[in-house]
């Protein structure tokens, strides 16, 4: 397990030029946007225009703050996102436009080469005391909001807002979480 603290995200300009986003994780470690298996990055979206196009990659989007905004994927009706709105995935090779609904957001990216891997990504709220099974190779836990401490195989440690918790090898484990927060559970499988 590795705590990835916020203070030291990557922060790096969008692929389009578009904007800036703030990398959480990738893998492998160092690989740049042409060549990575997985990443994991938040992005303020302040105006309205297209997303970046990342041939063979497919992507998971959730909004973290703000009052939404409308996607407009190719080949789809166009999906309103907010706060509460599930995550999203569609994939990232095809043509995809942002409209804001009213002022900037903070989204959340989860990204996978689809040629051997897969991902999902679920919200998870946690008021006091859990066990959170973990079921795929490698793990990892945004705390958004809130704070929480951690215990997994006599490993344990703290997270606060916007820090998160890098996990391989989890398959078949469960972490045990104490505390008050708004959480992400990205989940990298291979398929």
């Amino acid at each position: 397990m590795r705590i990835l603290r916020a203070g030291d995200y990557k922060r790096m300009p969008w692929k389009n030029g578009g904007g800036e986003t703030v990398e959480i994780a990738v893998s492998p470690d160092d690989a740049g946007l042409a060549g990575f298996d997985w990443r994991v990055s938040m992005a303020t979206v302040a105006t309205n225009g297209p997303f970046s196009i990342f041939p063979g990659i497919d992507r998971t989007l959730v909004i973290l703050d703000g009052n939404g905004m409308v996607l407009d994927i190719e080949g789809r009706a166009p999906a309103l996102l907010t706060t509460a709105s599930d995550p999203l995935p569609f994939p990232a090779d095809i043509p995809v436009a942002a409209r804001l609904q009213d002022g900037a957001i903070t989204d959340l990216n989860v990204m996978t080469r689809r040629a051997g891997l897969a991902h999902t990504l679920i919200r998870i709220d946690i008021d006091g005391g859990t066990s959170m099974p973990l079921t795929s190779s490698t793990c990892l836990l945004l705390c958004h909001r809130g704070a929480l401490s951690f215990r997994r195989d006599g490993e344990s440690g703290t997270l606060a807002a916007g820090d998160a918790l890098l996990i391989a090898d989890a398959a078949g484990t469960a972490l045990e979480i104490d505390g008050e927060a708004r959480c992400y559970l990205v989940s990298i499988t291979t398929p």
